[in-house]
């Protein structure tokens, strides 16, 4: 079981970064896809979900209307993205992307079922 995420940098506030994360070695074409994120000293906090289907999409107050989450159901390797656009020094975090097999969107970290490493988002003002 792997969860590889990719993409993360440094930008300045006001622009954009693409995250990957492609999943791989179970069957997460049948789960839910989130990324979440975390500062030093604070819990991780949920960001973005994505049905299996890709059909649904839920997202956080503070990313609506800012990041795009989507999904590539690939026959081995599912890969799921973040597009993140105006970006504020606030989104400044280790990104996670994760999966939930609960069947529905799950906007709590604590219960998605596995995780990638985190890609670091650096974003200066």
């Amino acid at each position: 079981v792997q969860l590889q995420a990719s993409g993360g940098g440094l930008v300045q506030a006001g622009g954009s970064l693409r995250l990957s994360c492609a999943a791989s070695g179970y069957t997460f074409n049948t789960y839910t896809l989130g990324w979440l994120r975390q500062t030093p000293g604070k819990e991780r906090e949920f960001v973005a979900a994505i049905s299996w289907s890709g059909e649904f999409t839920y997202y956080a107050d503070s990313v609506k209307g800012r990041f795009t989450i989507s999904r590539d159901n690939a026959k081995n390797t599912v890969t799921v993205f973040l597009q993140m656009n105006s970006l504020k020094p606030e989104d400044t975090a280790v990104y996670y992307c994760a999966a939930y097999g609960g069947g529905n969107l799950c906007g709590v970290a604590r219960e998605y079922d596995f995780w990638g490493q985190g890609t670091q988002v650096t974003v200066s003002s």
